[in-house]
């Protein structure tokens, strides 16, 4: 088991960073969208390098797996690069995994940050003993930042430029579900009506909690299991397990399925803490049921009743989003249903 995960560097004014299409061809598909994400990394003054994929068709890209995975070999070994960002997410970076170069990547930390279905990456590339970063991409998240809260867009800012030895998460008080039409020209960087959020909320547990971050997309973790590319029994001890869902709004029953996989595969048994995020399109009344479901089959089914679970936390499919560190010390005060990081997450 991992103890201890490597560090990428800070970034600066001036670094060079990567930008990559790991999954889906969102550049060559709204391109107005893609350069509009990237403006934030160039005002803060970053030099942005692409590969030969990123911006390729849909065609080109859904045929081409080794060479989506080529690039993002030839991105960590590229000393010149100090981070990658993931131009969006979609649903089939699975098939770049047998094509990584464990031995590149792993030698060469560097930030790679993106969520959905970079889930896939960012999981394995943990469990290579890399610290990965599960936030915003260009697409979906830095496209939109003029739309959203400023403390969003420094939040972003302070994990990956101002690193401190604690990190208290700010909070948030609205949200939305998603983006106006990405087709329309007049909808550039927009987003959906912001609502009012009540914020993460403790269902089960009390005082507070510390562990090690691992998780993403709830749906996209599923694409692993029982490949050669989902982490050993012994990797879950210790971890702070964070799930989101995606935008194609899993059932409640779909959600406690995967839910008593978890359990069976004795992942409650051995984890610290459970952090699940704000469900995207779920009505109040849905997320309360989701709520129920968490206990339902963690603390009923599986008789974990001891387990810490906290739900409506501010990561995944909607907005503003959180970045959370897979491999980094997290702690949870359940009491007033706040996080805080308790060591850097880059050096």
């Amino acid at each position: 088991m991992i103890s201890k995960f490597l560090k990428p560097k800070k970034l600066q004014a001036g670094d060079t960073v990567a930008v990559l299409s790991p999954s889906w061809a969102g550049p060559s598909v709204f391109p107005a969208v893609y350069e509009n994400g990237l403006k934030v990394l160039k005002e803060w003054g970053l030099v942005i390098k692409e590969y030969p994929t990123t911006r390729a068709s849909s065609d080109q890209s859904l045929e081409n797996a080794e060479k989506r995975a080529k690039d993002i070999n030839d991105a960590f070994a590229d000393k010149e690069v100090k981070a990658i960002f993931a131009s969006i997410g979609g649903d089939d970076a699975v098939r770049l995994l047998p094509f990584l170069n464990k031995d590149v990547i792993s030698n060469n930390p560097k930030i790679f940050m993106g969520y959905s279905d970079t889930t896939v990456l960012l999981t394995y590339l943990n469990q290579l003993g890399l610290v990965t970063f599960n936030g915003p991409s260009i697409m979906a998240g830095f496209s939109q930042m003029q739309s959203l809260p400023d403390e969003f867009k420094k939040h972003v800012y302070d994990i990956l430029f101002e690193p401190s030895e604690t990190y208290t998460y700010p909070r948030f008080n609205t949200y939305c579900d998603g983006y106006l039409d990405w087709s329309k020209d007049e909808n550039l960087g927009k987003i959906e009506t912001l609502k009012s959020d009540s914020g993460m909320r403790t269902i089960q547990g009390s005082g507070s909690v510390s562990g090690k971050l691992f998780g993403g997309c709830i749906e996209v973790l599923e694409f692993l299991k029982g490949t050669k590319f989902y982490p050993e029994e012994n990797f879950w001890q210790g971890k702070i397990l964070f799930l989101e869902t995606s935008e194609e709004k899993p059932s409640m029953l779909s959600v406690k399925r995967i839910l008593r996989n978890y359990g069976v595969q004795e992942v409650f048994d051995k984890i610290e803490a459970i952090i699940f995020s704000r469900a995207r399109d779920y009505t109040d009344e849905e997320k309360q049921k989701l709520d129920d479901a968490l206990l339902e089959v963690i603390s009923i089914e599986f008789g974990k009743n001891n387990l810490p679970i906290v739900s409506n936390a501010e990561f995944g499919h909607t907005d503003p989003q959180i970045i959370l560190p897979n491999g980094i010390d997290i702690e949870i005060d359940l009491d007033n249903s706040k996080l805080k990081l308790i060591e850097n997450c880059v050096r």
